[in-house]
């Protein structure tokens, strides 16, 4: 593992000149393990966004170790130094998900540019790079430095600058004659993207394709392995915690694992013969990080789900925080809409896990409260409109005071509240045309030949616009089926798409993949969220694709204009499988002897054995802290499922973190399945 405090030993030997490099305190001299140990100092509340925010906050503030997990409190503690931000795309996408511009400028950044745009010289203010370790980047930085763009430079890479690398940069600035000015050099172990409290993704996209297509080589295997490891250590890191490692034989997960316990190992062993606390200060507590194949639940990759952000993912474009509506305008020309999700948006923080009508009353509740307290505003100063009240006004009185203060905090409540009544709308408008809701009722029925009719109702209803929810519900219906699907009916199925001129590549891959599905999943249990019973073994207990089942009735009071006529389906809590697999692993006192069964194959890897086997002959064993990771595409579906379980957990509170090589919405998935479908015929 390499220490930060070779980067001064590097430029030391490196130079050219005895008079560079005077001050040895310019540069970082602790090791990494520093680093981790702060991280595990922090509240084990927070959450791994808090994390993730205050490592970039720190480095904002140049590495000081006074920055904290609450925003407020480290920009009201530390002191301003206006700087300049340079970023690439990757690292450009690791930030815009969890801070704003102005968040950026009351870190003190005023400009922030890509590296590799044209930038104007500014030789009177500090540089902080914050970039993927590339040759490119390397060089560009060297290239700043030796035209004297900026006045001093704070380099950070998103994740481990390689040897070479770094001797290479060592190199190249020791020619300028400025090394003076590169006051630190750090890796930051940064490289992934957090969009929701306990949500990563390592933003690698059709890693699914890469590692199930016939065409790809070991080498490309292997070196996208090497990728997600790289990435998943960067997400330990964050969280201050090496984990016990747990993970199914064969497949991805097993290289992913072995190759992330010997970069964990590595480290452990690095940070004991450097004589710190390290690791070994650790709390008894262990972590545990789960790796999994997409093969765990191939079917929640096409499911229909009820849940408000679940069906935000699948009917509209959610990434990064960002929802893009499509919208038509005055000509008919369809334009796209965005709406950004902000960290404080109290109604996605309350409302996302909810189902849909249950968000729905949430939002119209939400705006009556609102109306009132603005109605209550308006009399009490005399005004018709809050838009009448003037926050420069020189009004002094006490109560005029006390509304005006209050201003700023309604109207960005109000805007919140508008944005989600638009996207209510736009998702009433598609769950209408396109009768979303009978899909998802079609997945969630346990009666197969029931859900066989109904699918066959729908198929012939006319619409041509949910072909791809036809195929979704047929793909989940063909994998749930426990003893398979009639073949007339399978047939019959075929020829309506083919009579449509739809493309069944997908389909293709689908029956190949059922016949090679390992019969592991199948003992995988359900059980219900609301009383912890177990359930008996049934079909859908191959892949239980929805987060929920579904009871039909009413909720209790009005739900107003906005939903009415809409069904309200009332779901029935379950896990899935994946909830199944990490809840044996987490909790095996309380899991169903099936699953339990299907974990102790698992392989068991703790990176803190640093002699002998590092692969143990697992032990069941309770644990309250977890990181589930999946490999080849993850989604919504699965993170509600789990932080449902987690927070069903009252007497004994879980903390999970859920991530994956990429969050996939369904139609993606669809066409990556397909192309592998087309590609074996």
């Amino acid at each position: 593992m390499l220490e930060r405090a070779d980067t001064f030993k590097i430029f030391q030997q490196a130079q050219t000149s005895t008079q560079t490099l005077k001050k040895k305190e310019q540069l970082p001299s602790s090791s990494i393990d520093t680093e981790m140990s702060e991280t595990r100092q922090l509240n084990e509340d927070v959450s791994l966004r808090d994390m993730q925010i205050a490592a970039v906050l720190k480095m904002l503030f140049l590495n000081k170790n006074t920055t904290d997990t609450n925003l407020e409190d480290t920009f009201n503690d530390e002191e301003l130094q206006w700087k300049v931000l340079i970023l690439d795309l990757k690292s450009t996408t690791i930030i815009s998900s969890i801070l704003r511009v102005n968040d950026l400028l009351r870190a003190g950044v005023t400009v922030h540019s890509l590296i590799n745009q044209t930038r104007a010289s500014l030789p009177d203010v500090p540089a902080v790079y914050f970039v993927t370790p590339t040759q490119e980047n390397i060089d560009k930085i060297a290239q700043d430095l030796k035209d004297d763009k900026y006045s001093d430079y704070y380099v950070n890479f998103t994740s481990i600058l390689p040897r070479d690398l770094l001797e290479d940069f060592a190199k190249q600035v020791s020619v300028t004659g400025k090394a003076d000015r590169i006051k630190q050099v750090f890796d930051q172990y940064l490289d992934f993207v957090v969009t929701e409290p306990e949500l990563f993704s390592l933003e690698l996209p059709r890693t699914y394709s890469l590692l199930n297509n016939p065409a790809s080589t070991e080498e490309m295997i292997t070196s996208s392995c090497d990728h997600i490891a790289d990435g998943l250590f960067n997400a330990v890191m964050t969280t201050g915690s090496v984990p016990i490692i747990r993970a199914p034989r064969g497949g991805p997960a097993e290289i992913v694992a072995e190759k992330l316990g010997s970069k964990l190992r590595d480290y452990v062993i690095n940070t004991r013969s450097s004589n710190t606390s390290g690791l070994d200060s650790d709390s008894l507590e262990r972590c545990v990080l789960v790796i999994l194949d997409r093969s765990i639940d191939f079917s929640c990759m096409f499911a229909h789900s009820w849940i408000y952000q679940c069906m935000v993912f699948d009917v509209f474009k959610l990434a990064r925080n960002t929802i893009t509506i499509p919208v038509k305008g005055e000509g008919g020309q369809e334009t796209q809409k965005k709406y950004d999700i902000e960290p404080e948006d109290f109604f996605w923080n309350a409302n996302s896990h909810l189902p849909f009508p249950e968000a729905a009353e949430n939002v119209e509740s939400a705006l009556s409260a609102y109306k009132e307290e603005a109605s209550e505003i308006t009399r009490r100063t005399g005004v018709t409109s809050l838009n009448d009240l003037d926050p420069n006004s020189n009004n002094d009185t006490v109560q005029m005071q006390e509304v005006v203060k209050k201003l700023p905090q309604l109207t960005s409540r109000k805007n919140i509240i508008d944005i989600h009544m638009n996207i209510f709308a736009a998702l009433l408008s598609q769950l209408e045309n396109k009768s979303l809701d009978t899909f998802f009722e079609v997945e969630q029925d346990p009666d197969n030949a029931k859900a066989r009719s109904r699918f066959l109702e729908i198929l012939k209803d006319g619409k041509n616009n949910n072909l791809e929810d036809k195929l979704r519900t047929f793909v989940v219906l063909y994998l749930t089926s426990e003893n398979g699907l009639p073949k007339d009916f399978v047939k019959e199925v075929e020829n309506f798409f083919q009579e449509h001129e739809y493309n069944i590549s997908a389909l293709k891959y689908v029956y190949k993949l059922r016949d090679f599905m390992q019969l592991s999943n199948k003992t995988l249990q359900n059980k219900s969220l609301e009383d912890g019973s177990s359930k008996s073994s049934t079909g859908n207990n191959l892949s239980l694709s929805g987060l929920y089942g579904f009871t039909e009735g009413r909720l209790h009071g009005g739900v107003g204009s906005l939903i009415s006529g809409i069904k309200k389906l009332l779901p029935e809590k379950k896990t899935i499988p994946i909830t199944n697999v990490v809840e044996a692993i987490m909790d095996p006192l309380n899991s169903s002897q099936k699953n339990l069964e299907t974990t102790d194959a698992y392989l068991y890897f703790d990176p803190r054995i640093t002699r002998g086997s590092h692969t143990r002959k697992p032990k069941r064993q309770s644990y309250n802290k977890s990181l589930v990771f999946v490999i080849g595409g993850g989604n919504y579906l699965e993170y509600q499922n789990l932080q449902e379980w987690a927070h069903s957990q009252l007497h004994n509170p879980k903390k999970l973190m859920y991530g994956s090589t990429d969050i996939v919405n369904p139609e993606d998935f669809l066409k990556e399945i397909a192309e592998l479908g087309s590609s074996s015929n």
